[in-house]
Parts: structure tokens; C-alpha cells; sequence
């Protein structure tokens, strides 16, 4: 691996470095997501049950002793039960803007490593085929087909080197997507639950 690191050139290290920032991302994200995590079944269902009792500090505190972005959003409605409807949904929908981009934080990260990679591993490509095709210039006579394909083989190392760290990159960052997405789902789901719970028989008053 280090003859392989060394032969590559100068870009090689850059392409190492791209590597070990998409790992620490993903690991930091796996983790992250991993926290914020809850049954969302069980969790509703008490609230569910305590909101019909119209006990709401129980219910936000609940909110307080779980984790992630879920209850933190259900909480910000649930202090706002004795307004109206569509003040309920507005605070909801300003504490989702707060926690929907702390799940997509570091995200951009990992697709412009997935980006750059293949591009980076191109560039020292063509900077190799340069330098193998300039000694050719500099040293006239005949040129083994040994020594060529040796500079050629040297070159294309880059290349390589970056569609191997940009596939499982690309990958992984989808992955988390399909998470933030999946977290951005049941929020909605559940905000509108809370939100018809708060407002039963209110609707009716309020017209």
C-alpha cells in the first residue's frame, strides 16, 4: 500500500486524506443518528394517551427526557396548546427548521468527497501521462514498451484510486439521506397527530 501511495504521486495523498474525512463523517452521522433514534410507536402512544388527559407538562416533559428531533419538535407544539391551530403548526414547523439541518449537517461533506474523488484521481492520471511522456521526450531513442506501460501503469493508479473511494462514498451518502428522510417522515407524522390532539373540540369553539 505504501509503494502504491508513493508511486501515485502527490495526489495520492489528497485522495487519502478525501478517504479518511468521508469515514470520520460517516461514523460521526451513523452515530449521531443512532442517538436520535426512538420507537416512535411507543412514544406516541404516551403521549397520546397523556394528551387526552390534557396533561400537558407531563407530556413535555416526556419531550424533555427524550432524545432527538422527534420529541424536540413535539414539544415546541405542545407548549403552544392553547393557541390556535394554525400557531401550533407555525411552531412546529419553526423548530423542524431548526432540527432538520442539524440531521443533514457534515451530509454536503461526504457528496462533495464522492464528487471530487473521481476528479482529483483524473487529474493525477494526466499529470502522470505528462511526466511519462515528457522523460520519453527528454531521453530519445528507443522506448521499451516496458518502461511505457510501467509509467502508464503508475499513472492510471489515481484513477483508480479515486472511483474506489468515490463509489462507497456516494453510496453511504445516500444511505444517510434515505435517514434524514426517514426522521423528516415520521416528524410530519407526528406533528400532525399532536397537532389534531391538541386542537380536538377547539376547532369547533374557535368557529
Amino acid at each position: 500500500m505504501l509503494d502504491i501511495l508513493i508511486k501515485g504521486g502527490p495526489i495520492m495523498y489528497l485522495l487519502l486524506l478525501c478517504s479518511i474525512i468521508a469515514v470520520t463523517v460517516f461514523l460521526e452521522r451513523l452515530i449521531h443518528f443512532h442517538k436520535s433514534s426512538i420507537d416512535t410507536q411507543k412514544f406516541m402512544s404516551g403521549i397520546r394517551n397523556i394528551l387526552r388527559k390534557k396533561n400537558y407538562t407531563e407530556a413535555i416533559t416526556i419531550c424533555d427526557e427524550t432524545p432527538g428531533p422527534i420529541a424536540n419538535t413535539i414539544k415546541m407544539g405542545i407548549m403552544c396548546h392553547e393557541k390556535k391551530r394554525e400557531q401550533i403548526k407555525e411552531s412546529i414547523e419553526e423548530a423542524s427548521l431548526y432540527e432538520i439541518p442539524l440531521l443533514e449537517r457534515k451530509l454536503m461533506i461526504m457528496a462533495t468527497v464522492a464528487h471530487i474523488t473521481p476528479l482529483l484521481g483524473l487529474l493525477g492520471t494526466v499529470s502522470g501521462m505528462i511526466n511519462a511522456f515528457k522523460s520519453i521526450v527528454n531521453n530519445p531513442g528507443p522506448v521499451s514498451p516496458a518502461v511505457l506501460s510501467e509509467g502508464i501503469w503508475e499513472a492510471l493508479i489515481t484513477t483508480a484510486t479515486g472511483l474506489v473511494i468515490a463509489i462507497p462514498t456516494y453510496v453511504a451518502y445516500n444511505y444517510l439521506v434515505s435517514r434524514v428522510e426517514s426522521f423528516v417522515f415520521e416528524m410530519e407524522k407526528c406533528s400532525t397527530e399532536v397537532v389534531n390532539l391538541l386542537c380536538e373540540g377547539k376547532d369547533e369553539y374557535e368557529i
